[in-house]
């Protein structure tokens, strides 16, 4: 037989006849009584529409003048506000580049303006 200790009571038991004083019970709280997910509701607290000045209660009655005007909903997110990074220059693009034009140049290549 395997035997497990029990950190109720510090001791060791068989896997078979474990204490029934030795079960854990769950931890007993309000969310115990009835687990639920967590619920988004539509409802909020009133805000003024930036599109036609109205007093919503409703997430999606508010979205869906915004839906039928065409408009966008834009968030708070304060990573929408940062720069966007500036990508480095290809250097060794432009110093090829550079090297052709002056070939072309030595060579005696010109733009004949018209």
């Amino acid at each position: 037989m395997s035997q497990k200790f029990c950190r109720k009571c510090s001791n060791w038991h068989d896997n078979d006849e474990w204490p029934i004083q030795c079960y854990s019970l769950p931890p007993q709280g309000q969310s115990d009584a009835l687990p639920v997910p967590n619920v988004i509701t539509d409802t909020m607290e009133p805000v003024q529409s930036m599109l036609d000045g109205q007093m919503y209660t409703s997430k999606s009655a508010l979205r869906a003048t915004y839906k039928a005007a065409g408009v966008i909903e834009v968030g708070n997110d304060p990573a929408r506000l940062r720069p966007k990074p500036k990508r480095k220059p290809d250097r060794k693009a432009i110093r090829t580049s550079i090297e052709k034009a002056t070939a072309r140049f030595n060579r005696g290549e010109r733009v004949n303006p018209q």
